[in-house]
């Protein structure tokens, strides 16, 4: 016996998806949830099993075609039905919603007879037979719920809901009539007396009676209208996922469900893509200020998403989205400049046509007005325009009617937009910085809403760019290391000591997804952990330079670096190429700054083209801020006037130690032992390195200075230099004699002997082996510190000395990590 309702107490109402109720097992689940809840008094609304609709529909449409198989499908779908009523605990429920089912299928088989007969899917039998899955779904849940020891009252929707018009798909089929559904629901009500009424979403009635539907996703629509007729408190949607998120996670995994919202935000969300909710579903709960909460039914104890009118500023924006399969449509021409009444043209000349605009644009000189609509009614929308104009066509009063297609419509949405300044530079600032170009922007004078027009193809990193941009989620970096060689493996080792931290405090994701030596290649799309991949990679596959590049540069991440650590010139001839396509590039090598100068000048160009940034603090002085130093000066205005330094870790380490008490070819083999050499130690004693640092130096500071430029004293006999690196070392000693002879003049001058890099602004370039006094700044340096003196119209009498060590992987990777956390910072991180 139904226990009557008291109609002073709370009535909450219930919408549950066609996920939520697939089989037998998920039916029970909600009974099983609605019971738990306890409620007194509670409107359930329900969809058709996940799929059922599309198979009703297909059904139709085979029988109206005459399609043999119809039969098969429609005893598959007649089946499904019957094994979801299975878990029914109670026998004698159990036959009776299978008589009820088996009932409903032979009413359905006869319809579906006399489609076959007339040879068409009549329209209005097919909106019969496509809203038999919720009444299907209803009988279903009603049982599970007796079950439950909830008794329901069944409500099929079309009893009560009635629609003024026909509507459109796009904005729901029909207009609700509020006081003819009103009456038609206190009729039924006084013959149903229960605390619990379970409803059929999707169907309704039109104004002659007959049977129709809502459109697609009409089913949270009736939970909306149903939870307005009977005036609930609350409705919860629930789906199978915790709420409204921030962003899809189809597309930004790291987006976080949003605890609430206002009905605004929520409305431009789900009208700008967010798929948990359609637009309309607000419209009946936001007149009577009904709290809809969306949640997840597998997680009834996440509280979800709660929306109302309640409005939280902070954080400004709450979530991005984006609606693909756009078009923009440009009229431009002069003939437009204030000429009133062209924009009501435009637009009444779509709502004729039946085009939606999605976003309209117009600049304030009136040359040009922009809008925004589906691909799909873009053609339709171009000849509708053309015949409108064709006058002003002809007479060139507007120049051309354009149509880009493969648009997409980016919205950043948010209360907290509203009045404060600095939101839309943010958003720009970081679709420059991910390399996406806008095609239209618009935002209404509520300020809640930013929209752009943006290349489709360009959507995923956008999205991502914009979601981070906004510290709703970490800015994510797709990292690819070249060379995991010694100062390689040290970075990786850096990395992994960072990565929480800078992913917790910094919101900052460096996924390292691409390692590459010169003979294999390493890849993942979720990223490496970089504290395990060197124990764990194993065998790569073999190299693909450009297959790399390309993985390194997937679209759906908005930030690609690549760190080269290989020293090989061959890697560097690519910089210009993939700086042009928006990689940044970071590298410790000397190639890319001190080679051919025509190369030089194309990579300073191509990151302008492809906005990006080429980073190489690293390639002078290993950790130390060098060229940031010199950077700075010039930056502030200072004028260069001279630079001097001891720049090689190597031979700096070699004649700090040189006193001449072990011959010179002992102390050069034991800097080799300790890795401070080159594996071929003439690399450093030849002076090029050195050179190579000079010329990025100089370079730094304005001056076309090549590497020939620069006069270079090697240190290795004429006689030494052909041969290999071990039959070298093996014959050291015979540098031990001249230079014994160096150190005595150096001593007999009270002197001591550094291997010194000169630059002056007059384009002197040496490098070679002087003579200092024993009191100069570089005479008193320890073990491989490097040490450079700027000398500057500021800095005149008394040079900016940067010192510290300067050879080192450890302290190389660290000069390499610090210019990407410095990228970073300009892309978005908190650092």
């Amino acid at each position: 016996m139904s226990v009557v309702a008291d109609p002073s107490s709370v009535l909450i109402a219930h919408k549950f998806g066609g996920t939520s109720l697939a089989t037998g097992e998920r039916l029970a689940h909600v009974a099983r949830l609605i019971a738990a809840r306890n409620e007194a008094q509670s409107v359930i609304v329900v969809s058709a099993l996940k799929g059922s609709t599309d198979a009703l529909i297909e059904l139709a449409m085979r029988a109206g075609g005459r399609d043999r198989t119809w039969p098969d499908a429609w005893q598959a779908l007649r089946q499904r039905h019957l094994e979801a009523a299975a878990g029914v605990r109670d026998v004698g429920r159990r036959n009776a919603v299978c008589d009820a089912l088996d009932a409903a299928f032979v009413g359905l088989r006869a319809q579906l007879d006399a489609l076959a007969v007339l040879g068409i899917a009549v329209a209005e039998v097919l909106d019969a037979i496509q809203g038999l899955g919720e009444v299907f779904s209803a009988q279903l849940l009603q049982a599970y719920l007796a079950d439950a020891g909830i008794d329901a009252d069944l409500l099929d929707a079309r009893e009560v809901l009635t629609v003024r018009d026909a509507g459109t798909e796009r904005t729901m089929r029909g207009v609700i009539d509020w006081q003819h559904s009103s009456t038609r629901l206190a009729q039924w009500r006084c013959a149903h007396h229960a605390r619990h009424v379970l409803a059929t979403g999707y169907i309704a009635r039109d104004s002659q009676g007959r049977a129709t539907t809502l459109g697609r996703n009409g089913s949270d629509y009736s939970g909306a209208l149903f939870a307005a007729l009977f005036e609930a408190r609350e409705l919860h949607i629930w789906t199978d996922v915790d709420g409204i998120a921030s962003a899809d996670p189809r597309f930004v995994p790291e987006a976080v469900t949003l605890d609430a919202l206002s009905y605004s935000e929520a409305a431009e969300l789900a009208y700008f893509g967010a798929k948990v909710l359609h637009p309309m579903t607000l419209v009946p709960v936001v007149a009577r200020n009904i709290a809809v909460i969306v949640r997840n039914t597998f997680k009834p104890e996440h509280p979800g998403t709660r929306l109302s009118r309640e409005r939280q500023l902070d954080p400004p924006v709450k979530g991005v989205s984006i609606q693909p399969q756009m078009a923009v449509i440009n009229i431009e021409g002069n003939g437009l400049i204030g000429v009133p009444g062209v924009a009501e043209r435009v637009f009444g000349t779509l709502g004729t046509a039946g085009v939606s605009v999605v976003m309209i644009s117009q600049g304030s000189s009136e040359h040009s007005i922009c809008c925004v609509v589906p691909v799909s009614d873009a053609s339709r929308a171009e000849l509708a325009l053309r015949r409108t104009f064709s006058d002003a066509l002809r007479d060139k009063l507007i120049d051309d009617i354009r149509v880009e297609r493969d648009i997409a419509v980016l919205a950043a949405v948010g209360e907290g937009m509203t009045g404060r300044p600095g939101v839309a530079a943010r958003l720009f600032h970081h679709l420059a910085r991910a390399g996406v170009n806008v095609r239209a922007i618009a935002q209404g004078a509520s300020e809640r809403n930013l929209s752009v027009a943006i290349a489709e193809a360009d959507a995923t990193r956008a999205l991502r760019a914009v979601h981070a941009g906004f510290w709703l989620s970490p800015q994510t970096v797709s990292l690819g290391l070249i060379g995991p060689g010694k100062v390689g493996r040290a970075l990786l080792a850096q990395l992994a000591s960072a990565q929480p931290r800078l992913r917790e405090r910094a919101q900052l994701d460096l996924r390292l997804r691409g390692v590459a030596n010169s003979r294999q290649q390493w890849r993942d799309d979720a990223g490496f952990d970089t504290s395990t991949w060197l124990a764990a990679a194993g065998e790569g596959e073999p190299l693909d330079l450009d297959g790399f590049i390309a993985h390194l540069d997937a679209g759906h991440l908005p930030h690609r670096v690549l760190i080269d650590c290989s020293g090989n010139d061959a890697i560097a001839e690519h910089y210009p190429e993939w700086l042009r396509r928006g990689l940044h590039i970071i590298t410790p090598a000397k190639h890319a700054g001190s080679g051919p100068l025509a190369r030089y000048h194309a990579i300073r160009a191509a990151c302008v083209a492809g906005s990006s940034r080429f980073r190489y603090e690293a390639s002078v002085g290993a950790g130390l801020p060098v060229i940031h130093t010199l950077r700075d000066l010039l930056d502030t205005g200072d004028c260069l006037r001279s630079i001097e330094g001891v720049l090689s870790g190597t031979l700096a380490y070699l004649f700090n130690r040189y006193d001449g008490s072990q011959p010179f070819s002992a102390l050069l083999r034991e800097a080799h032992s300790h890795g401070y050499t080159e594996p071929d130690p003439r690399d450093d004693l030849g002076g090029l390195d050195v050179a190579r640092k000079l010329v990025i130096l100089a370079r730094e500071a304005g001056h076309n200075l090549e590497l020939g430029d620069v006069q270079t004293e090697s240190l290795v006999p004429e006689a030494m230099r052909a041969g290999d690196g071990q039959a070298f070392l093996a014959n050291a000693e015979a540098l031990d004699a001249p230079m014994a002879e160096r150190l005595a003049v150096a001593r007999a001058s009270g002197g001591v002997l550094r291997y010194v890099a000169r630059f002056a602004t007059d384009g002197r370039a040496e490098v070679g082996l002087r003579v200092l006094p024993a009191d100069h700044v570089f005479g008193n340096l320890q073990s491989t510190d490097n040490c450079i003196r700027f000398q500057t119209d500021r800095y005149h009498d008394n040079p900016l000395v940067v010192q510290g060590p300067g050879a080192g992987p450890e302290v190389t990777a660290a000069g390499v990590f610090g210019d990407l956390l410095r990228l970073s910072a300009a892309l978005g991180a908190k650092l």
